[in-house]
C-alpha cells in the first residue's frame, strides 16, 4: 500500500508541475498578445490573448481538481476522491466552450465590418513564436495527459493546439492583409470558432461517459480475460464488470470457470493468486466469482453450446450447470442488446429441450458490458 501512494503522489506531482509550466508559459503569450493586439487593432490577436488567458485558468483548475482528488479515503467516501477529476475536466471543457461561443460573436460582425489593421514585423515574428510555443505546450501537456491518464492535462493540451491553430491563422490572415489588402481575420476567426466548439463538446462528451460509466473498453477487457485464462485450472473468464472511482482507480469482478471437485482452500488460493496476477499487470482491483465445470453432462453443454452457436445474436454462452436432484440446467446466455432477446431465448430452450427433455432449463441472462 505504501508503495501505491508513492504512485499516486509522483503521478500528481507530475500533473502539478506540467499545470505549472503551462501557467506560465501562457501568462507570458497573453502579455505579449494583448499588447500586439491593442497596438495593431487585431481582434484576431486580441482574442487569441483571451484564449492564452482561459488556458492558464485551465490549468489552475487542473491543479485544484488533482489535490483534492488524491485525498484519502474517508467514511463518507470510502473509494476515495479519485472522481473529482473529471469534474476538473468537465470545467476545462466548458471554459472551451466558452472561449469558442466568445470568439464566434467577436469573429461573425468583423466579417461584414473588419478593423483596419496595421501589422508590424515584430507584432509578426511574435504571433509566429506564439504559434511554435503552443505546439510545443500542447504536445507536451498532452503526451504527459495520455502517459499517466489524465483527461484533465489531456484536455489542456488539445486545447493548446487550438491556440496554436488560432494563432497560425492569425499569421496567415496578417500576411495577407500586408500582401493583398484583403482582411480575413473575421472569416478566419468564425472557422477556428467552430472548430474550438466541437472540439469542447467532444472533450464534454468523452469525460460525461467516464463519469456515467461508460463499455469497458474491448481491448484492455480481452486483456484481462486472457492473463486470467493463462492460469492452468481456469477454463473461461466471463461476466467481467469494472467500475472507474477515478483515472488510476478501478475496481470490479469476473467469474472464472474451474473443475467442480476444487476444495474450498484450492479455491481460495487460486482466487488469491490471479488478484495479484491482474493488480500487478493492470493496477485494477478484482474480485472473483466461480462457475464450476463438471463432464459429467458434457454432451448436453456441447449441445447447447452448439444451438446457441447458430444466432449471430448470441455473442456468448457459459455458466452451464446441472442440478442432478431437482433435474434443472441454468446457464448464462448473453443476447446483443438489438436482438429480439426474449424470441432468440425462446428457440434455444425449445430446441435443447426437444433433444434432451429430461431436464428443465433456467437461463440467467447476462449483458453486454465489456465486449
Amino acid at each position: 500500500m505504501e508503495s501505491d501512494k508513492v504512485n499516486i503522489m509522483t503521478r500528481q506531482e507530475k500533473i502539478v508541475r506540467t499545470s505549472i509550466i503551462g501557467i506560465v508559459v501562457n501568462l507570458i503569450l497573453v502579455a505579449f498578445k494583448a499588447t500586439i493586439g491593442i497596438l495593431v487593432n487585431s481582434i484576431a490577436i486580441t482574442l487569441d490573448a483571451v484564449n492564452n488567458l482561459t488556458d492558464a485558468l485551465s490549468s489552475i483548475i487542473t491543479i485544484i481538481g488533482t489535490k483534492l482528488a488524491g485525498k484519502a479515503p474517508d467514511k463518507d467516501h470510502p473509494y476515495g476522491y479519485g472522481r473529482i477529476e473529471y469534474f476538473s475536466s468537465v470545467i476545462i471543457a466548458a471554459i472551451v466552450l466558452w472561449a469558442g461561443v466568445t470568439a464566434l460573436m467577436e469573429s461573425w460582425p468583423k466579417i461584414f465590418h473588419p478593423d483596419v489593421t496595421s501589422y508590424t514585423t515584430v507584432s509578426l515574428v511574435i504571433i509566429a513564436v506564439a504559434v511554435l510555443v503552443k505546439f510545443a505546450l500542447g504536445r507536451y501537456v498532452k503526451g504527459v495527459g495520455e502517459k499517466i491518464n489524465s483527461q484533465a492535462l489531456v484536455a489542456s493540451g488539445s486545447d493548446a493546439f487550438f491556440d496554436a491553430i488560432l494563432s497560425l491563422s492569425t499569421l496567415i490572415a496578417a500576411i495577407i492583409s500586408i500582401f493583398y489588402g484583403i482582411s480575413l481575420e473575421g472569416i478566419l476567426g468564425v472557422i477556428i470558432s467552430i472548430v474550438i466548439i466541437k472540439a469542447s463538446i467532444d472533450m464534454l462528451r468523452e469525460t460525461l461517459d467516464s463519469m456515467i460509466g461508460a463499455r469497458v473498453d474491448s481491448e484492455l477487457s480481452r486483456k484481462i480475460k486472457d492473463s486470467i485464462c493463462e492460469v492452468p485450472g481456469v477454463y473461461g473468464a466471463y461476466d467481467l464488470s469494472l467500475h472507474n472511482y477515478g483515472p488510476e482507480d478501478m475496481q470490479g469482478s469476473v467469474h472464472i470457470e474451474v473443475d467442480d471437485d476444487l476444495t474450498a482452500h484450492e479455491i481460495h488460493t487460486l482466487t488469491r493468486n490471479l488478484a495479484y496476477k491482474i493488480y500487478e499487470e493492470f493496477s485494477i482491483i478484482l474480485t472473483f466469482g466461480i462457475y464450476s465445470r463438471n463432464d459429467e453432462y458434457k454432451d448436453v453443454r456441447d449441445e447447447l453450446y452448439e444451438i446457441a452457436s447458430k444466432y449471430d445474436e448470441v455473442l456468448e454462452v457459459h455458466g452451464f450447470i446441472v442440478n442432478e436432484e431437482s433435474k434443472m440446467a441454468t446457464f448464462d446466455i448473453i443476447v446483443d442488446f438489438d436482438a429480439d432477446r426474449e424470441k432468440v431465448k425462446g428457440e434455444i430452450i425449445s430446441k435443447i429441450k426437444a433433444k434432451h427433455p429430461e431436464f428443465d432449463y433456467i437461463i440467467i441472462d447476462d449483458y453486454d458490458i465489456s465486449d
